[in-house]
């Protein structure tokens, strides 16, 4: 990027960001654009590979870039050191203390990792899930990693070996089995989505659907939640036990923003999503601000606009975060405590690039507005 071009994604935000916004004295609202390796292609709903999938401290994110596992310094790109330079993933998670959890993919199949900034080398981890792309994980800052195993196991790991396997709920019916899991808290709290698909064979009857579920961090028994409408697709959980994800109700692309609530008694809510778009998703929830994040989309067929990241800062209503280039799509991925929104965005050349809004609730904006 040129000097002139980044003052001026760094100084206005006007333009394709939307209205400008007034400044806090302890901020600057920007959006800042990682560095990158690789390839820059955007193809809409494919395996990305460029964008920051989750943050961490003292400018520290973690994500993908040239379809490598890679983390930034600042804006400095650097790779995960990996054993076989073929192999590609993506670091889906981090840590306080700048713990990491990827995945990689090759011929073999895929396998999940640790790493700490600096180290030598990866951690592989055992009995990592061995095949697929959709693959979740997360990492609490007491180092518990937690995702599916090998045999599609809900499992917990820490210092690099297995230290448990998730049950599915004792009221979850016949023929159902643990299909994510995509988070835990510091209180120990695991999220996760079971799946039933169970034909009864006195009857033939067909029963299906899925459910969110909570393996809580005080011991107790795991439970399933209310479910939305249709496919419960539950992404992250913040400190107090708070959960954000979508429903999902395909293959239409027809999705829609989800919130449980704690205690997590009831079957949630859904706050909607942009005005300027049909669907949409929550993908991350910060720590304990109550600062949710996602992208709003339309069918594919009927692409009147590009995806755009999008905001909602806790009871308000959810906003748009400003595109890095006018007509250009973006989505967001992770948010923390100090405002900060990673994900990705297409640029005024059509490539796509690592970026992080700061003090993102000051740049969101009402699309009509």
């Amino acid at each position: 990027m040129s000097a002139a071009a980044a003052a001026v994604v760094l100084a206005g935000l006007i333009t394709a960001a939307g209205p400008a916004v007034a400044a806090d004295a302890r901020c600057t609202p920007k959006i800042q654009v990682l560095g990158s390796i690789g390839d820059e292609t955007y193809v809409r709903d494919m395996q990305r590979g460029q964008g920051v999938f989750d943050l961490g401290p003292d400018g520290l994110a973690v994500g993908v870039s040239g379809h490598k596992p890679v983390y930034w310094t600042g804006t400095t790109v650097h790779q995960v050191p990996l054993g076989d330079p073929n192999r590609t993933g993506q670091v889906v998670a981090v840590n306080a203390h700048g713990l990491m959890v990827g995945v990689l993919h090759g011929s073999g199949g895929a396998s999940l990792f640790t790493y700490q900034a600096g180290a030598a080398a990866i951690t592989p981890l055992p009995d990592g899930y061995g095949y697929g792309y959709d693959i979740e994980a997360d990492v609490n800052d007491a180092g518990y990693v937690v995702s599916r195993s090998d045999g599609g196991l809900g499992t917990v790991w820490k210092d690099g070996q297995k230290v448990r396997e998730l049950a599915v709920p004792a009221d979850a019916g016949p023929g159902t089995r643990i299909t994510m899991v995509t988070g835990i808290n510091n209180r120990g709290d695991i999220l996760g989505m079971a799946t039933q698909d169970y034909e009864v064979p006195e009857t033939g009857a067909h029963l299906e659907g899925t459910h969110p579920v909570l393996w809580p961090g005080d011991g107790t028994a795991a439970r399933l939640l209310d479910p939305t409408m249709n496919d419960s697709y539950v992404q992250d959980l913040d400190e107090s036990g708070r959960i954000v994800g979508y429903d999902w109700a395909g293959p239409w692309h027809e999705y829609r923003t989800w919130v449980w609530e704690p205690p997590l008694t009831g079957p949630g809510t859904s706050p909607g999503g942009l005005s300027s778009h049909p669907y949409a998703t929550f993908e991350a929830i910060s720590p304990t601000t109550n600062v949710s994040v996602g992208t709003a989309k339309f069918h594919p067929d009927e692409m009147t606009l590009p995806d755009q990241a999008l905001l909602r800062a806790g009871s308000g209503p959810v906003k748009a975060l400003p595109r890095l280039a006018a007509g250009g799509a973006s989505m967001a991925d992770a948010v923390s405590d100090d405002d900060r929104v990673g994900g990705a965005a297409v640029n005024a050349k059509g490539r796509l690039k690592p970026v992080i809004w700061t003090c993102a609730p000051q740049q969101a904006y009402n699309p009509g507005s």
